[in-house]
């Protein structure tokens, strides 16, 4: 019976076919494009600040992050409509999309969710979050259910914000 080995390299060139983290690719759009970053983060508490802060170099296009945790501090830090919270609620659509229009300079990644394991109703369960994410006068909003404890919906966040922001760069400035 032969053995079948599987390597991650390219068979005819061997170079590596390693995917690089997605933080590195967005500061390489960034770079590329001259795109600075702010981020507004409930939920994630401040995690999507910190994986892109994982790049060298990031704080040439990374200007500022917010962690507007309250309903208070996202009216009095980023400026939220007061309406907008009590209209659709703080986890909504919505306020994501104000979060990010209202925190960005030229670009801003926000969430807002129920990470759990309490504060989950009927309407907003645990695990619900949406991401908003604001470029060039456009904001995207996306609405997630993630599942798991408490860290894995924040991570999980984290990674959808962020492929978000990769995403809506890459539409933006598509050739």
């Amino acid at each position: 019976m032969a053995e079948h080995v599987y390597d991650s390299s390219d068979s005819c060139t061997g170079k590596s076919a390693v995917q690089e983290p997605l933080e590195y690719s967005i500061y390489g759009l960034l770079k590329k494009y001259q795109i600075t970053i702010t981020t507004a983060e409930s939920a994630t508490g401040g995690m999507i600040a910190s994986t892109l802060i994982n790049v060298p170099g990031i704080s040439e296009f990374f200007t500022e992050g917010y962690v507007t945790y309250s309903n208070e501090a996202k009216v009095k830090m980023i400026h939220v409509a007061p309406e907008t919270i009590d209209t659709y609620g703080v986890v909504s659509s919505e306020t994501a999309a104000d979060m990010a229009a209202s925190a960005a300079t030229m670009a801003a990644v926000s969430v807002t969710g129920v990470a759990g394991p309490d504060g989950g109703t009927k309407e907003c369960p645990v695990g619900l979050v949406f991401i908003g994410c604001y470029l060039n006068g456009k904001t995207v909003t996306e609405r997630h259910m993630f599942s798991g404890s408490r860290m894995d919906v924040r991570k999980s966040a984290t990674e959808s914000a962020l492929s978000l922001l990769k995403k809506c760069i890459e539409e933006t400035y598509a050739v």
